[in-house]
Parts: structure tokens; sequence; C-alpha cells
């Protein structure tokens, strides 16, 4: 991989985004590569805001991703990518969870968010949460969402594989790495048959 490749995740508190960051920041490291992390999750246990900029290549100066230059956009829930949208770059791919967290007053989100999403992202992924709690326990959604990612960015998957190994809570490996292959699968369905609809 040339240059610097970025990847921004968001979520609330509770999600795993922290769990999922961490795994692909380790990955990219088995990999050879130069890594970078940063992040925000002191809200976390409130249900606020966490964050997750992951940058990995052959050489990376700083953790943060500028507005604008994230390749692509994890999200835990739909509108929270919307939000976070304009760190995107013209482009940029999407992989979401699409389980609304509706803020308290609120029983629905606007019409055509889903619209809005295609419009924003070059290349969208969007996974059910009852996709997931078919296959796998609802607690690894985090790990499901990181297999859906994956697709579209260039690290091995064995390595991915070694990170989770070695940073799951005890107990919860099998868990998360079978959340994993399900939403690499997923996302590869849904990309296969958005290009032959194309």
């Amino acid at each position: 991989m040339s240059g610097v490749f970025n990847v921004l995740m968001v979520g609330v508190g509770g999600q795993g985004i922290v769990l999922a960051s961490d795994v692909l920041a380790e990955a990219a490291a088995l990999a050879g590569m130069d890594v970078k992390k940063s992040e925000i999750h002191g809200m976390s246990r409130r249900g606020g805001p966490v964050f997750s900029h992951v940058r990995f290549g052959e050489r990376v100066y700083s953790a943060v991703i500028d507005h604008g230059q994230a390749d692509v956009v994890l999200a835990m829930e739909p509108m929270e990518l919307v939000r976070w949208s304009r760190w995107a770059r013209p482009g940029a791919a999407a992989c979401y969870l699409a389980e609304p967290i509706l803020p308290v007053g609120l029983s629905q989100y606007p019409d055509g968010l889903e619209a809005e999403i295609s419009r924003l992202f070059g290349r969208v992924v969007r996974v059910e949460l009852s996709a997931i709690r078919r296959s796998v326990p609802l607690k690894v959604r985090n790990t499901a969402l990181l297999g859906a990612t994956s697709v579209f960015f260039d690290l091995g998957p064995e390595y991915l594989q070694q990170a989770l190994k070695a940073l799951s809570p005890r107990g919860s490996y099998e868990a998360n790495q079978a959340a994993f292959d399900l939403g690499r699968e997923l996302a590869t369905a849904q990309l296969m048959e958005a290009a032959d609809v194309e």
C-alpha cells in the first residue's frame, strides 16, 4: 500500500468503536505498516459520541484525519454517518449499521436519509441488524461492521484475524471472528449485487 489510508470510525458509547479501532490498528502494525490512532471516548459511559481515527501506510505523521480526507467511514448508526460525512474525501466509501439510535423526543429520522447517504459517499455497505442477529451475538456487531468495512482497504484478513485473537476479551474470540467473517461476507455480496445492477 502506498501513501496513507484513513479510516474514521464513529458511534456512541457502548457500541465497541474503541475495540474495533484497536483491532484495525494492530492488524496494520502486524502487516508491517506505520500506524497512528486517535480517539475520543470520554462520554462513552453516558451514551455520548465516540470516534476513532486510524491511519496506516508507509509513513504516517499525524494521528488525526483532516476534514475531507477519510477514505472509509465506519458508523454504528446512520445519522452518525451523515454527521461525520464532511470528514470523507470525495468518492469515499461508507459502511454503517442500519439501526437508528433516536434521541429523546424523536420517533423517527427524517425521510430521505438513505438517499442522502448514497449521495454523500461513492460506495456504501448497509448492514442490517437482523442479518447479524441471525448468526452471531449482537454484542459483537462492532466486529461484524469491521469485517464489512475491511472489503474497502488493502489489508490481509489474516492480519485482522491475528489482531482479533490478540485483542478480543477473554472467551469472545470465536464470536468476534465469526462476526468479522459474517460482515465481510455480507459486504462482498452487497457490493457484487450493486455492481450487477450498474
